[in-house]
């Protein structure tokens, strides 16, 4: 997005105050956080640990820094699990619902603290009865089911580390991930619904055990789909019959605040995943506050629905431990919320389904914080509004996004069709290295516009600088990160080199992982995407983030991915592909309007050589855009692995809706 961009959406979009709804909010339009992080960050952090979360032994050392490792709250001692369960039990709230829960195909249940306490501690239990033992790793490859957040807190209970590997991912991924982290056991379901089907996942764990992941001593297997698996006798177990005699007297494990919580893994286009470390205390303080100050949270009456999947960073931190440590009630999902409950389905026609699960759920349990992707607030404009006729969504009091940058117009669509024009939206950036929460308004005190993401959170200090490394006071540049976080990653599993290579060595002394931003004369931060998603047109760099804007600015338009193809005259040529809002029919004369439109926004050097207007974009399960297969169909080449797709059909009718259009 380039500055003339964000200046025509800033000229736009209206600037939206702090809500008069929020005088009780729990900032209350008081910026006394930032300026005591300003004054004093060691002790503002300091603070938010003591007051947020329950220690064991009190730290003695707040920070030691030694660029680029970071140790946060030294000498004190704590648990995950007790911070999350044990304490809030102990307050007197053992009766209060932690999670509502709702399977795909329509089955609920409603876990309280005390049962959910109850639970951890008898598969912590169970762990340790496999020899497991504080120190040792593991991996779980499961369905978004109860017994994954469980699995996981019985980890924190007693010091094992655990590494989720997404249930959308292949065989390979696990033995990467299970290989690089000799992970000792496996816990995993036969299956877990989506898109209305059993989608099977302990064969994609027997098809990894017989080729590599040779650390794997036992799989454990909940039976979630009631589908037929083969059990290797001696390795694989059934979490029933290891839960069956577990006894609930589970005594959480004091530990150190710099032990290794969990590790998570990324991937780039060519290097093997990196395991992402996050270690007990600094991570569970920063979450808890994120958690309790972006979305302004009531524990005691609120109901919250963070709408992610726990095998991202996003369901780590605001599915189970954000959440939890803060005693409050969540919405816990299966699958895709496009998908009927199985007794309302009348058709077999997927399209001719009901898209208003969503909102149904918000009306059932009474939501009060929704938080969800930009990609997914996108789809619900290409629904329209038919589906939320006749549903109640006057519960909510505030919207959140994650993620990728959400341009202008889903931030106004949200915010007028699912906020009722008077929620606030927290539009967060974060990622899988920072743990949580990192750039975000705040409900009560950040008057807010629309696409922009605001200013750090208290305690988080980003700067942007240019090719040199010089600060930039307005205008673009990179997006760097200039001081230690609690909640920061404390380098990559086996990969110091790596570590210091990936996000320390572009500009010394700041951490940077690959994003671009802009800040404006008003000290807004605009999120631009990654630097690297650049097309190099005649001479000319474009981002693709720029061109997406300029053709979801056209009112036609619901979603938009661009990728530069080869040519042989510009070396780099411009081909969109949109996705149309509900009411508007796809023509040849449309798509050609849709390019002028960019033209016309952006400059004649930014228009599309072609423009396809396509039923759906190739995403991955949790949301994400394939552009390198959208990049394949534009250049004519074979696809390749497609496994990690939602719904591989959708590059069929792409390349059928390119071929009409050429």
């Amino acid at each position: 997005m380039s500055d003339a961009t964000i200046e025509v959406y800033e000229t736009e979009a209206r600037q939206f105050p702090p809500s008069a709804e929020f005088a009780g909010a729990a900032l209350a339009n008081d910026r006394s956080l930032y300026d005591e992080a300003e004054a004093d960050l060691e002790g503002f952090w300091a603070r938010q640990a003591r007051e947020l979360i329950s220690w064991d032994q009190d730290f003695d050392q707040v920070l030691d820094w030694q660029l680029p490792y970071a140790k946060w709250f030294l000498g004190g001692k704590l648990n995950i699990s007790y911070n999350c369960l044990d304490r809030h039990v102990e307050a007197g709230k053992g009766d209060k619902v932690a999670y509502h829960w709702e399977g795909e195909p329509g089955d609920t249940r409603t876990i309280t603290y005390s049962e959910l306490l109850d639970e951890v501690s008898k598969f912590a239990n169970v762990l340790k009865g496999l020899g497991l033992q504080s120190g040792d790793r593991i991996a779980i490859y499961m369905p978004m089911i109860p017994e994954l957040a469980i699995a996981m807190l019985a980890c924190t209970r007693i010091g094992v580390a655990h590494s989720v590997i997404f249930g959308g991912f292949s065989p390979d991924a696990i033995i990467d991930r299970c290989d690089d982290a000799q992970a000792r056991l496996i816990i995993t379901a036969d299956a877990g619904y989506r898109r209305g089907e059993a989608s099977a996942l302990k064969v994609n764990v027997d098809a990894a055990l017989a080729a590599g992941a040779s650390t794997v001593e036992n799989v454990v297997v909940v039976n979630r789909c009631d589908t037929d698996v083969t059990m290797a006798k001696g390795r694989d177990h059934w979490w029933h019959d290891l839960m069956a005699d577990a006894s609930t007297d589970c005594p959480p494990v004091s530990l150190d605040s710099e032990h290794l919580m969990y590790l998570l893994y990324t991937s780039g286009t060519t290097a093997k995943p990196k395991g992402i470390m996050h270690t007990t205390g600094g991570y569970l303080t920063q979450v808890a506050f994120t958690h309790k100050y972006v979305f302004d949270l009531k524990p005691d009456t609120d109901v919250y629905w963070c709408a992610a999947d726990i095998g991202w960073v996003t369901g780590h931190s605001y599915i189970v431990y954000g959440p939890l440590a803060n005693g409050c009630t969540s919405v816990f999902y299966e699958g895709t919320p496009d998908t009927p409950r199985e007794q309302d389905r009348e058709s077999d026609d997927r399209a001719s389904w009901s898209k208003d699960r969503l909102w149904d759920i918000i009306e059932r349990y009474g939501v009060t914080q929704l938080y969800t992707a930009p990609t997914a607030i996108r789809t619900f404009m290409k629904w329209g509004t038919s589906e939320l006729e006749g549903h109640d969504l006057s519960s909510l009091r505030v919207l959140g996004t994650v993620g990728e940058p959400i341009n202008p117009e889903a931030w106004m669509w949200y915010h007028e069709h699912i906020g009722g024009s008077s929620r606030p939206i927290v539009d967060t950036w974060w990622q899988t290295e920072t743990g949580g929460h990192m750039i975000t308004p705040m409900p009560g005190v950040t008057a807010t516009k629309p696409g922009s993401a605001c200013s750090t959170i208290p305690g988080v200090t980003a700067e942007l600088v240019d090719d040199a490394g010089n600060v930039v006071p307005e205008g673009g540049g990179y997006l760097t990160i200039s001081k230690p976080w609690p909640s920061m990653l404390r380098g990559i599993w086996g990969d110091p080199e790596r570590y210091q290579e990936t996000y320390w060595s572009r500009f010394p002394g700041r951490y940077f992982a690959g994003d671009g931003a802009r800040l404006d004369a008003d000290g807004y931060l605009w999120l631009l995407g990654r630097v690297d998603d650049v097309m190099n047109v005649s001479g000319h760099r474009i981002s693709t983030s720029e061109i997406e804007s300029g053709l979801v600015d056209h009112p036609s338009v619901a979603e938009a991915a661009v990728v530069g193809a080869t040519d042989d005259t510009t070396g780099q040529a411009i081909v969109g592909y949109v996705i149309l809002r509900g009411g508007n029919e796809a023509s040849l004369e449309l798509a050609e309007e849709i390019r002028q439109h960019v033209a016309n926004k952006l400059g004649a050097i930014a228009r599309p050589k072609a423009v396809f207007i396509v039923p759906d974009l190739p995403k991955t399960r949790s949301g994400k855009i394939m552009r390198r297969l959208l990049r394949d169909v534009a250049e004519g080449r074979d696809l390749g692995d497609t496994t990690t797709l939602a719904d591989a059909s959708v590059v069929d009718d792409i390349r059928a809706g390119a071929a009409e259009g050429e």
